[in-house]
């Protein structure tokens, strides 16, 4: 994996730290809840972890594929499904819920692997792997990677954003700072898409 694939990953990750649906909010609202700064640590590896698996498995699943199916094929198929969740995702804004506020960490993983699904970021990271070489041993590997540096950049920044917002800004920023993140992700998997197909 070359170093655009490895930069354009962890800005992905940090993309993704950034959203408010990917779980800083979260664990915001239960260190607020607990009033425990410790509380909002403890809900970021479960957050991350499930994040991770929902990225490690379409990876996986495109993986094998390619093992199966020509690399053209594969590219294509990626790009419509990348691109047609994008348009989707434009259309449809509710989000999935599934849990309130009281969770144990394994239904807190269930939780983000289920957001995390539902806002396709697996399927964001496709298009970067689909440049790598083939082979079992290679995409098993290229696939870590690829979900090892995702999730670096998004451990990072969803912990600084979730600190900031615990520790000095409080949630009212969301009312006063609204950036639709969802509709930027939206529209950055359809162009994404895009790119798969023409790469």
């Amino acid at each position: 994996m070359d170093l655009t694939s490895v930069l354009v990953l962890a800005g992905l990750g940090a993309f993704h730290g950034l959203n408010p649906a990917m779980g800083w909010l979260f664990a915001v609202a239960l260190g607020l809840q607990e009033r425990s700064r410790s509380a909002v640590l403890r809900a970021l590896p479960p957050i991350v972890l499930g994040h991770a698996g929902s990225v490690l498995v379409t990876l996986a699943l495109v993986s094998l594929a390619r093992l199966a199916v020509p690399p053209r094929a594969v590219s294509y198929g990626v790009a419509a499904v990348v691109c047609g969740f994008g348009i989707w995702r434009i259309v449809r804004r509710r989000h999935p819920r599934w849990v309130g506020m009281r969770v144990n960490r394994w239904q807190l993983a269930g939780w983000s692997f289920l957001m995390a699904t539902a806002h396709g970021a697996g399927l964001m990271v496709l298009p970067v792997t689909l440049r790598g070489g083939h082979g079992a041993a290679v995409l098993a590997s290229q696939s870590l990677l690829a979900t090892a540096v995702h999730t670096l950049a998004m451990l990072t920044t969803v912990t600084a954003v979730a600190l900031l917002v615990y520790e000095k800004l409080g949630v009212a920023v969301l009312r006063k700072a609204w950036f639709n993140l969802d509709l930027a992700w939206a529209v950055a998997l359809v162009g994404a898409g895009a790119f798969a197909a023409l790469t």
